[in-house]
């Protein structure tokens, strides 16, 4: 639990100053796995400096991790090698005063294999070694696809968006391309970017 002081854009959080907030209306724009990975950023000692765009920030590095982990079939929890070299090097961070930026890092360099070499044994490793932070829990494309309820009705719905993505492809087929460039292009407007795969396409919020 973090039990530094609270800063809000640098100024101390307070109710006199009008910066005051409550973790519930954090939680009507970010994920609750955002605010977590936010948290562990910083150390649970030091001042803890909360402004949108740091948790935005934390947004898309919690992003990166789960993207690493999107294509990998068969990563799973599993019990972990405390002989491996990044295994080893997160519980020292850990037993380092609960030293969660660092093992944070170890995450990153894990997740840097994993792009690397599509490494199915790193990836397992990663999630695991997020699950022991509350991290990295989720199926990745249903946390990619994932907005607050409270913003939802301001953005385009899944079943909207498999349903352009099922146009596009009618399109492309049909040697439409200027109108398949069209549908991803707004799209990307919206905040949905596409990614197409051997799989076929997939989709995420930007």
């Amino acid at each position: 639990m973090h039990n530094g002081f609270v800063r809000v854009d640098s100024e101390k959080m307070s109710k006199s100053l009008g910066n005051f907030f409550t973790v519930r209306e954090v939680l009507k724009n970010y994920q609750p796995e955002v605010v977590r990975f936010f948290i562990l950023r910083a150390h649970y000692r030091s001042p803890l400096n909360y402004s949108d765009q740091h948790l935005n920030d934390a947004k898309l590095a919690l992003d990166r991790l789960y993207i690493s982990l999107k294509d990998i079939e068969g990563a799973e929890n599993s019990e972990i090698d405390w002989t491996n070299e990044h295994a080893d090097a997160f519980m020292a961070a850990m037993n380092d005063d609960f030293n969660t930026p660092e093992a944070i890092a170890v995450l990153f360099e894990l997740a840097s294999i994993v792009n690397k070499t599509q490494s199915v044994t790193s990836a397992s490793l990663l999630k695991s070694l997020g699950g022991i932070l509350g991290l990295l829990q989720q199926i990745p494309q249903a946390y990619l696809q994932n907005s607050p309820a409270e913003t939802a009705a301001a953005v385009i719905s899944p079943e909207e968006i498999e349903q352009l993505i099922q146009q596009r492809l009618e399109a492309r087929k049909a040697g439409r391309y200027t109108e398949a460039d069209a549908i991803r292009q707004n799209l990307l407007n919206s905040g949905i970017i596409l990614e197409d795969g051997p799989q076929g396409t997939t989709w995420r919020r930007n």
